[in-house]
């Protein structure tokens, strides 16, 4: 009987350990229901997990990333803008702007990211564009030079037009973008915001990732009966920010979660080279020193796995000697990063202090003492 008992329970045991571990791999799986999908790292853009990443597709309101990013570039935040009649009354989310109103491109950025005012980003348009057209240009002049070139705009907010699209890797590259910008970075982690003007307006972010997700700190969502349910969401941990794109998702909030657990359980941020790290001393011909030190110039910190550590590898791309003059902060060369032979990045060296050449004397010294050395 007692043996019974000892199997039974063995056997419990050993399906709950398998239900386990099944759950834990779903848990650390994205699986996400949408038509395209990316998880970027923001420093490196290197791209943790994708599907269908290139596709393109529809986005909704997530093209204000792009319209506030070439707002910050082109305009400034205390600008007043006198509301233009066709500002007005535009279809869908909308911050009720009223023709001829003053207010600041400030209140509108806010107003465009947190409420999604499709008003807003039209305002903001013809005040940095002069038009409608005219700042459509400026947006798709700037996909082209942050290289989301599968990305077409035809307006500043998202409503539905055949050749408006975009992909989740573009829309990756463009958030990158907008989130080295200090001020899009305040805007878009802002849960509350109380407009300035004559009219007190108070703006709620609709990105619940704010307050659901740890670390989350960005984003925007997006949604017409075209596009479906849209969205981007950033997340910081440990110094690593993430970029999650879910195009066409009816489970956007949770796939973005997804995405964003994995990455932070799959990837650490891991310090290759620090700035101003000794790389080691070079030998300098003809200068009053026999040799400068090369440091580096930037801190370069990748995500990587545990098992992908093993496999990073330095190369240092330098002359093994120097001829003076050397100046502080000559560039030396280069550090390059690869992984499985892959370049993934590189940072520059350079001296870390000035030798001068030897004068006529200094020669004239060394010669003597070599003579009765």
């Amino acid at each position: 009987m007692k043996i019974k008992k000892l199997t039974c329970l063995l056997i419990v045991l050993s399906i709950l350990c398998i239900n386990s571990t099944t759950f834990a791999n779903y848990n650390i799986t994205p699986n996400p229901s949408s038509q395209s999908s990316i998880l970027m790292e923001k420093s490196t853009g290197r791209i943790l997990y994708s599907q269908n990443p290139h596709k393109k597709l529809p986005m909704a309101s997530t093209t204000k990333i792009m319209t506030a990013l070439v707002a910050l570039e082109y305009g400034n935040l205390d600008d007043i803008v006198k509301i233009h009649p066709k500002s007005v009354g535009v279809e869908g989310s909308s911050i009720y702007l009223k023709h001829n109103e003053k207010i600041t491109l400030k209140d509108l950025l806010y107003g465009l990211m947190l409420r999604s005012g499709n008003d807003a980003a039209t305002a903001i348009a013809y005040h940095v564009g002069s038009s409608v057209e005219g700042f459509v240009e400026l947006m798709n002049k700037k996909a082209k030079e942050i290289g989301a070139l599968n990305t077409h705009f035809m307006n500043p907010h998202g409503l539905h037009h055949k050749d408006h699209y975009t992909t989740a890797y573009d829309l990756a590259l463009i958030t990158r973008a907008a989130m080295n910008i200090d001020e899009f970075r305040k805007i878009s982690k802002t849960k509350l915001y109380i407009s300035n003007g004559d009219i007190k307006r108070y703006f709620y972010n609709k990105n619940k990732a704010l307050w659901q997700f740890s670390g989350g700190d960005g984003g925007k969502t997006g949604y017409t009966k075209s596009s479906g349910r849209c969205l981007v969401s950033t997340a910081t941990r440990n110094g690593m920010q993430l970029i999650s794109v879910v195009l066409n998702d009816g489970n956007w909030f949770n796939d973005c979660y997804n995405l964003l657990s994995y990455g932070f359980e799959m990837y650490s941020p891991s310090i290759i080279l620090q700035k101003n790290q000794f790389i080691k001393n070079i030998t300098v011909i003809n200068g009053k020193q026999n040799y400068t030190s090369v440091i580096n110039t930037s801190d370069i910190i990748l995500p990587l796995t545990n098992l992908e550590k093993k496999e990073i590898k330095i190369i240092l791309d330098m002359p093994e000697k120097l001829k003076a003059p050397i100046k502080k902060g000559q560039k030396i060369g280069t550090a390059k990063i690869y992984f499985k032979g892959k370049l993934l990045c590189s940072s520059i060296l350079y001296a870390h202090r000035e030798v001068v050449s030897k004068t006529l004397k200094d020669k004239l010294v060394d010669f003597f003492y070599n003579i009765f050395d």
